[in-house]
């Protein structure tokens, strides 16, 4: 199991396991800590309202889970929804997720698959900056 949080990125990788493509992803902040609607996490990704973050898969795996929501430091502000695409396909999207709400569960099947991008589309022009966060973020492999 992967953790996104732990992921090198391309750059310092050595193209063996998982890695975030730093020329075609947005900016993260790898935590350990956060919280999404009252409940915390020991660890994640926070982005912001409008990101893309691009992850090479480099090896065979199974799945990616999570638990999206909009960060608790946003004082229950911010509407966004996540999607997770693999090589091209947008395999998963959330319902709105709004500030304050409990975290939206992820599970993807990524058997076969060797690029996921995953990504939050704001919901208004005020959103684009909200943090928001891929809690538990982890990548099955083996």
């Amino acid at each position: 199991v992967y953790q996104w949080s732990e992921l090198s990125y391309d750059i310092s990788g050595d193209g063996t396991d998982p890695e975030m493509r730093i020329g075609s992803s947005s900016w993260v902040w790898k935590r350990s800590g956060l919280s999404v609607g009252a409940q915390r996490y020991p660890h994640g990704v926070t982005v912001h309202g409008r990101s893309s973050v691009t992850i090479d898969l480099n090896r065979s795996c199974s799945s990616y889970d999570a638990l999206v929501g909009v960060d608790d430091m946003t004082l229950r502000l911010g509407k966004v929804y996540f999607s997770v695409y693999a090589d091209g396909v947008r395999l998963w999207r959330s319902p709105l997720v709004e500030g304050g709400d409990p975290a939206v569960p992820v599970h993807v099947n990524l058997t076969g698959r060797s690029t996921v991008r995953l990504v939050v589309e704001p919901r208004s022009a005020l959103d684009y900056l909200m943090p928001v966060d891929w809690a538990e973020s982890r990548f099955t492999c083996g």
